[in-house]
């Protein structure tokens, strides 16, 4: 396990190429119309298989996230100009309670698990996004804008359908893309409705390992991965 509070700088382990439980990787998203990073999360692995990653973003951990250039939030910009505007990347931490995040090989989608203050669950939450991309040091993906919320009396609903719209008017996502995210959306639900993995699975009663250190952000958190496969 990782000591120290500080990423540790694992390969991809193994001829299966699996993480152990303990590492510390990083999530990281590229940011939509470039090649560039524009979220980096470091994350504790929880579960590494063939079928699933399962990673732990603690509280307080330190994580690198998009602000437009005056340094405004892009949540408190307005629609319009949201994504046009000049942006610029900043440290910060994540408050409030940790995140439990899922996502299978190939998977256009990772479902993230909250819970609130005392660990009474709040919801699933699907984000889709480009299936991960592995690497030495962790994960890679790009965001898609559109969410799914799923609520532990197994009722959904849509989320930020009107940022998904205004991605694909200001040219962040063509047709192609954006009707792939429309068929896993479609996809999702489906598997919500079936309560399919890893809604069934009890994820819900899941708890951190409390020996786990907080991971810190590396100073090159942005490297160019040395290694990548799906």
């Amino acid at each position: 396990m990782a000591d120290g509070g500080a990423v540790r700088r694992v390969g991809t382990g193994g001829a299966a190429g699996l993480w152990r439980p303990g590492d510390q990787i990083l999530w990281r998203y590229r940011e939509n119309g470039g090649a560039g990073i524009h979220i980096a999360r470091p994350v504790t692995v929880v579960r590494d298989e063939e079928e699933l990653l399962a990673v732990w973003l603690a509280p307080g951990t330190q994580c690198v996230r998009p602000v437009l250039a005056d340094g405004t939030p892009p949540h408190q910009e307005p629609l319009r100009t949201r994504y046009t505007k000049p942006r610029t990347v900043v440290p910060g931490r994540w408050f409030g309670t940790g995140v439990l995040k899922l996502a299978r090989p190939g998977e256009p989608w990772s479902v993230w698990l909250f819970w609130e203050p005392g660990w009474q669950f709040k919801n699933w939450y699907v984000n889709f996004e480009e299936p991960l991309s592995r690497w030495d040091g962790g994960v890679d993906s790009e965001d898609h804008f559109l969410d799914l919320c799923v609520y532990p009396d197994r009722s959904w609903g849509w989320r930020d359908e009107d940022e998904f719209a205004q991605a694909q008017q200001d040219g962040l996502m063509d047709v192609s893309v954006a009707e792939r995210v429309r068929e896993a959306g479609r996809s999702a639900v489906e598997v919500v409705r079936a309560w399919g993995a890893p809604f069934a699975d009890g994820w819900e009663n899941w708890r951190p390992d409390p020996s786990w250190a907080v991971p810190l952000l590396p100073e090159d958190w942005d490297r160019t991965p040395a290694h990548l496969s799906t």
